[in-house]
């Protein structure tokens, strides 16, 4: 009989954010074939599946005659990561680090019958036996029996390496190099659109999953490069219309663009195109670039162990520019942060204009991190001094105010209106009949979750996924919320998962509704895009919040949900449809984000203690705070302007 034995590629790294005993994460999966015998009682079967083009099974021969069969990706045996130092004193460029990532197999190859159909390996012609088999013919593991549970978790197991090799493999190729040197991901390597729009760019909100899984894998160079190439564009002017926004705001995206020097046709530079929303669709500048900027900050600070980079000059001035940004004065009477519609992730109109949640949490977040980075100087006093204070209102807010659950909702559906008082129970004079008839159905008994948006006489009731979540990360919600909102999905998993985690928000806009909302916009219909539509990049946050409340099966159980189709559906930026059946319409494929958020929900589950470079732990002073309004519930409060602060 002839054999072949099957290993998938290792992927291993000494690394501080793991805290296993030696330093070592090894992903690694040995499987024996032999080819199908007439018996059909012996024959254990494996489903096909469709793997990118770019990875092939190759079949080598050893000196034993024995064929030993390989999944690869352009003749790579293994992919490695050695931690690198924060600063490069290697002499070798990234680009070379990266080409030489991999073992090359210097053996001789013989191809593997591939499928005509899908040009994928045609493993139904093999079973899995070799580890499974004992001499009298029976299925065992380890010396024992093994069950057909048992068998099926091996065969998953094998399915999902190959699917981390692959995402491995398309992160990769996703990355954008500067003077030679990697500074980022594509939004989407998508070769078979002939318009490419900006996905060609590096974009701050996506690069972000793709960092974090840099960070857990030992590369921090790329993830460096970021920050400090990102922090030198924060001081370009930006105009649009002879109008210029504030200091501090981060570009939405960059595109690096090869220009011949001046005087010398035969000489080229790179230089950095950055976008701050002048030429996005909508024109709307991005609020969440420079507080996601600051998360990766610390991150790649707590994961590497250089905090070199936080406490140079330059990335100090660049945290309090974006804090003197977000702490400004304004009209606003709330803590929350006054954004437009279209300022986030949710970058076209979907009526989040106000205060969105998303934008909450990520703020609060951000304050959190750059309190514990900013340098204890006299300068920064007055600004830390705001900065507590924010944290505290806002908390308070957010808390108070945003919560739904069966209880809450009950009280609002017997809310008396037009109340003037300092006292008055229905602060924001909103209406009973607000209450959306789909939120009986929705809200479970036991669970709730953070409404989308507060504004006066308005509460959006959707259920927004990323500021839910991030607000469990960020402790922004209490303990007692946090685990409400998890109980939440696990109650609504058909509709906030269903074939594809993971819903952005729920419900879809329909008809009068979504035509006065969005503007007709036909790229957000109903359970599409943003209206609805299931996004996979979701997942690495999704891992974050259950890994903090020690509920990492939620997670767990959503990955392999997406394991069952997102490699052959070709990485898929969304899902269409109610159940998430439809790869979207306008859909890009191996869309970064989407690969970049499997791989680190992957990462945190297979070492859940990494996911401290991004949980905040809540303040106990905080907690205090909180536990004191709440007593008093204070309504007003006069006497001499707050101090500003200078930067």
């Amino acid at each position: 009989m002839q054999v072949i034995s099957g290993t998938s590629p290792s992927i291993s790294c000494f690394n501080p954010c793991f805290g296993n005993v030696n330093g070592v994460l090894s992903v690694q999966s040995n499987v024996n074939y032999v080819r199908r015998r007439s018996s059909v009682s012996e024959q254990v079967h494996i489903n096909r599946r469709t793997l990118h083009d770019r990875l092939r099974f190759i079949a080598v021969e050893d000196a034993g005659g024995v064929f030993r069969g390989k999944t690869g990706v352009n003749k790579l045996e293994h992919m490695s990561c050695n931690c690198q130092q924060a600063e490069n004193v290697s002499g070798v460029t990234a680009e070379e680090k990266n080409r030489t990532r991999f073992g090359v197999e210097p053996n001789r190859q013989t191809p593997v019958r591939l499928n005509a159909i899908t040009g994928s390996p045609d493993i139904d012609e093999f079973k899995v036996v070799e580890q499974l088999k004992s001499e009298n013919g029976s299925i065992t593991l380890n010396g024992k029996p093994a069950e057909a549970g048992t068998i099926n978790d091996k065969l998953q197991n094998i399915r999902s390496n190959s699917i981390e090799d692959e995402a491995w493999s398309l992160l990769q190729d996703s990355i954008v190099y500067y003077c030679n040197n990697p500074v980022g991901t594509i939004a989407a390597n998508d070769s078979s659109s002939s318009n490419v729009l900006n996905y060609d760019q590096v974009f701050i909100r996506d690069f972000i999953p793709s960092g974090i899984a840099f960070l857990l894998k030992g590369e921090y160079d790329i993830v460096r490069n970021f920050i400090l190439h990102t922090l030198q564009l924060q001081s370009w002017e930006k105009t649009m219309d002879c109008y210029s926004p504030g200091q501090g705001l981060m570009p939405a995206s960059f595109k690096v663009r090869t220009i011949p020097l001046d005087g010398d046709d035969s000489a080229t530079e790179d230089v950095l195109d950055p976008d701050f929303g002048e030429a996005a669709i909508g024109r709307v500048a991005p609020v969440d670039s420079g507080l996601w900027w600051i998360i990766l900050l610390r991150a790649y600070g707590k994961c590497s162990g250089d905090l070199t980079v936080q406490e140079r000059v330059d990335v100090q001035t660049g945290i309090k520019m974006i804090l003197k940004l977000c702490l400004a004065d304004g009209f606003d009477m709330f803590p929350t942060l006054l954004v437009t519609d279209g300022s986030c992730m949710i970058d076209r109109r979907m009526g989040i204009h106000g205060h969105p949640l998303e934008i909450q949490a990520l703020f609060y977040s951000a304050l959190l991190c750059a309190r514990e980075m900013l340098a204890p100087e006299d300068a920064s006093a007055d600004l830390i001094r705001a900065l507590n204070n924010r944290l505290v209102a806002l908390s308070f807010h957010i808390r108070e105010y945003y919560w739904v659950d069966m209880r809450k909702l009950n009280e609002i559906y017997r809310y008396k209106t037009e109340e003037y008082s300092y006292d008055a129970v229905n602060k924001f004079n909103i209406y009973p009949d607000q209450i959306p008839s789909w939120m009986v159905d929705f809200m479970p008994s036991k669970g709730g979750y953070l409404i989308g948006n507060l504004q006066p006489a308005h509460m959006d009731f959707r259920f927004f996924s990323l500021g839910n979540l991030w607000s469990i990360v960020s402790s922004l919600a209490t303990v007692k919320q946090s685990h409400a909102i998890l109980d939440l999905i696990e109650a609504k998993w058909d509709d906030l998962v269903a074939d594809m985690p993971f819903k952005l928000c729920y419900p879809a806009l329909e008809g009068q509704e979504w035509q006065i909302i969005t503007g007709s916009d036909p790229k957000n219909t109903r359970w599409s895009y943003h209206n609805g539509g299931s996004w996979p990049t979701l997942l690495w946050q999704l891992a974050v919040a259950s890994i903090k409340m020690n509920r990492p099966e939620i997670a767990l159980k959503a990955v392999e949900v997406a394991e069952k189709r997102i490699s052959r559906d070709k990485w898929p930026e969304y899902y269409d449809t109610k159940r998430a059946k439809f790869i979207g319409k306008q859909s890009r494929l191996f869309q970064t984000w989407s690969i970049a958020g499997y791989l680190v929900a992957k990462l945190l589950l297979a070492n859940p203690s990494a996911s401290k470079i991004l949980v905040n732990d809540e303040d106990s002073e905080l907690v205090n705070a909180f536990s004191t309004m709440i007593s008093t519930k204070p309504r007003r409060k006069r006497g001499l302007k707050k101090k500003s602060f200078i930067v």
